[in-house]
């Protein structure tokens, strides 16, 4: 196993990142990206929306002419700072996520408070009792034009401001269908409130409250993604959240108490004085003192490792039981912690294919509905026989209202609705619709092997009765992870664990005490060689044990052992049953990995063992490009990079809800711990639900291509923008009710 892993790192030429401000759909995401592929030098451009920010590769990069080139594309950019502290990381990842989430809350509410003072216009007279209200201007008339002209100007804003971004670059997005179908619905209404001032009594109704709806639902979906962006980039607030932001810093050896400093200003060769209970600030060496630390944030080992003098050390990692003083070998800036959360974060900006179809679509659908609308306009414009210009305001109109994709839009968040819902009564937690497709799919899952298919925590596996009714003595003095688990044995064997006196517990040795009037020693074999007992050679190097002594003789040893989860092989079973693939990855040792690996029914091919988190990452890449979908399943911290590549290629990432929640944070599935065999359960519902999503998009799409015809041809007659509004509301209850079908089916099984 690695001390102290590093990942390669690409030079300042070769890579860089920008801010970006002003994204907030799709187009906006693709416009960037065209942008900074024109820029020469350029190979590849990744923009993730998330995070706000745009990862650059290529030869002799100039940061200036990136910026220029976003700039010219209609949105702000800056370069990021490559070097900033992990507070520096979390503070501006919470502020940008946060105004992102505020902003469409605030045109949400703004746009339902507004609309639903409209809502009468959308009904029959006969159903409102509100007859005297409707077709005349009156003050209720005039309160529709008020409030749906606070609804285009505040909430409407955001969308005409990404449709003009568009048309200056010469492209379209969602947003321009958006923005013309809500314009050309208040436009018109507007050209009848003049007829009527003008004293001409035009008999076309107002379509104020249609405007006005649209732009509300849609900000409403806004608003929830964004909400949903910012649980993801949690994950990288709680990565960077584990190395302190502060740390004692010595001048010398023989200084005891030092000056407290930010973890950002320690460079190679400082001193670092890091006590028990506290975490490491930077990777380094241990100059003296010894302590147990706990390294599962890198390694996903659940036993503490012994640390001491001339001993690699790793950011993150959990200072237990003794003073250290350690020399920094990397800066506060680029640490082990620093190069995950740089992992987590890039595989967080890579995109999925739903979302580059989603594009593709888009591309598509948004310049035909308005090259059809155009042609219905112009072709009754001129082909009309009686009132030209009336005709050709309605059943354009028509077009763009009856074209918005409202079912579209309902097809997947309604299907996930009714999936995810069911698989929370299941226990399991599914985060979005993409992986729901994904795990439909998915045809090789990647296990980590600690709190995974373990339970990641020891246990004792051999033992006799008294020599472990002595170490019970001892340990129920301490709290080291080894000595619970002797406790724990030493009960549940009812054993007579009697009093111990002068307990000591030395890092490194172990515990000494006397018990019974006997001097007792708990060691490990190495420690218990040192001190010139005789204890007999280790006949097994894939398990960790403690030697127990009493007045110098050995009366045995006790091994331990982090024991699989019971139904781990029922697990693999179940898999292989449906025609997925298994293969454990783990950090420890390639014994230990064979063992369990054997005992959860893995062939010996499918069992890798001695990887770092970056390897990790290693195997999941190597494995999507095999065109494999990919699910990675693990609890750690140092698991948390490969499931967002997992996530980031096409694949799953699925975390263990007893686990760290850095992991839970960077999942796309999070399933309960001592329910690990419902991973069959999730590939199960996730094929039906994306069976339903299938079928609403086809309805919706059916609905589009059969409507659009009828809009454009004028058959709809003079009410047709009324009739367009309720055929979409039948296209939306069509979507829904197909997804309530599915509801249905899964709380039948």
């Amino acid at each position: 196993m690695t001390d102290s892993p590093h990942a390669a790192h690409e030079t300042a030429a070769d890579r860089l990142r920008l801010s970006v401000e002003g994204m907030h759909c799709a187009g906006c995401v693709g416009s960037v990206e065209k942008a900074l592929r024109s820029v020469n030098g350029v190979t590849s451009a990744s923009v993730s929306l998330a995070h706000a920010s745009a990862e650059v590769a290529g030869a002799d990069l100039d940061a200036e002419a990136l910026v220029q080139a976003v700039d010219r594309a209609g949105y702000k950019a800056r370069p990021a700072a490559a070097r900033a502290s992990v507070a520096d990381q979390r503070s501006e990842i919470e502020q940008r996520q946060s105004r992102h989430a505020v902003a469409w809350r605030r045109r949400a509410i703004a746009g339902t408070l507004a609309s639903l003072p409209m809502i009468p216009m959308h009904l029959p007279p006969s159903w409102t009792g509100m007859e005297h209200l409707h077709g005349d201007l009156n003050w209720y008339m005039w309160l529709a034009v008020a409030l749906s002209t606070f609804v285009q100007v505040y909430v409407g804003s955001a969308f005409y401001k990404s449709a003009w971004n568009a048309a200056t670059k010469r492209t379209t997005n969602m947003d321009t269908l958006i923005a013309i179908g809500a314009t050309a619905a208040f436009g018109f209404s507007v050209v009848v409130l003049f007829g009527h001032l003008l004293g001409y009594e035009p008999t076309q109704p107002f379509y104020f409250s249609e405007s006005a709806g649209l732009l509300t639902l849609i900000s409403i979906g806004h608003w929830l993604e964004a909400r949903t962006t910012a649980a993801a980039g949690s994950a990288i607030r709680e990565l960077l959240s584990l190395q302190p932001d502060e740390v004692t810093r010595l001048k010398s050896e023989a200084d005891s108490s030092g000056d407290v400093v930010r973890s950002a200003d320690i460079v190679p060769g400082d001193l670092m004085l890091i006590r028990p209970g506290e975490r490491i600030a930077v990777d380094g060496q241990v100059v003296s003192g010894s302590s147990s630390v706990d390294e599962s944030i890198v390694t996903g080992e659940s036993m503490p490792v012994q640390r001491a003098a001339e001993s690699k050390v790793i950011a993150g990692s959990l200072n237990q039981t003794g003073r250290l003083i350690i020399r920094a070998e990397t800066s506060g800036l680029d640490t082990t912690v620093s190069r995950i959360a740089e992992m987590v974060r890039s595989a967080q900006s890579s995109k999925a294919e739903i979302q580059r179809l989603a594009d593709y679509v888009s591309s598509i659908f948004v310049p035909s509905v308005l090259g059809i609308a155009a042609v219905t306009f112009l072709g009754w414009l001129l082909f009309a026989e009686a009132d030209n210009l009336t005709h050709a305001l309605v059943n354009a109109t028509t077009v763009l209202v009856i074209s918005c994709p409202c079912a579209l839009g309902l097809a997947t968040p309604t299907a996930v609705m009714v999936g995810s819902g069911a698989a929370s009564r299941r226990g399991l937690l599914v985060k979005s619709a993409a992986t729901l497709e994904r795990c439909a799919s998915v045809d090789l899952i990647l296990f980590d092997k600690t709190g995974t298919l373990t339970q990641g925590r020891p246990a004792v596996q051999e033992a006799e009765d008294e020599p472990l009714r002595l170490a019970a003595a001892l340990a129920s003095a301490s709290t080291h992870p080894l000595s619970r688990a002797i406790v724990a044995a030493a009960q549940q064997r009812s054993l007579d664990v009697p009093r111990a006196e002068h307990v000591d517990e030395s890092s490194g040795k172990g515990l000494s005490g006397r018990v019974e009037g006997r001097e007792v020693h708990v060691h490990s074999p190495g420690a218990a060689r040192q001190a010139g007992y005789e204890i007999g050679a280790d006949e097994h190097d894939d398990v960790t044990r403690s030697v127990v002594i009493a007045d110098g003789v050995s009366l045995g040893s006790i091994t331990f052992v982090d024991a699989m989860r019971p139904q781990a092989r029922q697990l693999i079973e179940g898999l292989r049953s449906r025609g997925v693939e298994a293969m454990l990855l783990t950090g420890d040792r390639q014994a230990v990995a064979a063992r369990l690996g054997a005992a959860a029914g893995l062939k010996p091919e499918m069992i890798r063992a001695e990887l770092r988190p970056e390897d990790k990452v290693a195997a999941v890449r190597e494995a999507a490009g095999q065109g494999r979908v990919v699910a990675m399943v693990g609890d750690g911290i140092n698991d948390a990079a490969a499931l967002a590549e997992a996530s980031g290629r096409g694949g799953v990432g699925i975390a263990i809800g007893s686990g760290a929640n850095i992991a839970i944070e960077a999942a796309d599935v999070v399933i309960p711990g001592e329910s690990l065999e419902r991973l069959v359960d999730l590939l199960g519902l996730s094929g039906d639900t994306l069976r339903t999503i299938k079928q609403n998009l086809f309805m919706s799409f059916i609905y589009n291509t059969l409507a659009i015809p009828v809009a454009a041809l004028g058959l709809l007659g003079m009410q047709g923008p009324l009739l367009a509004a309720a055929a979409m509301g039948l296209s939306d209850l069509s979507v829904i009710g197909n997804s309530l079908r599915l509801k249905w089916r899964l709380a039948r099984r």
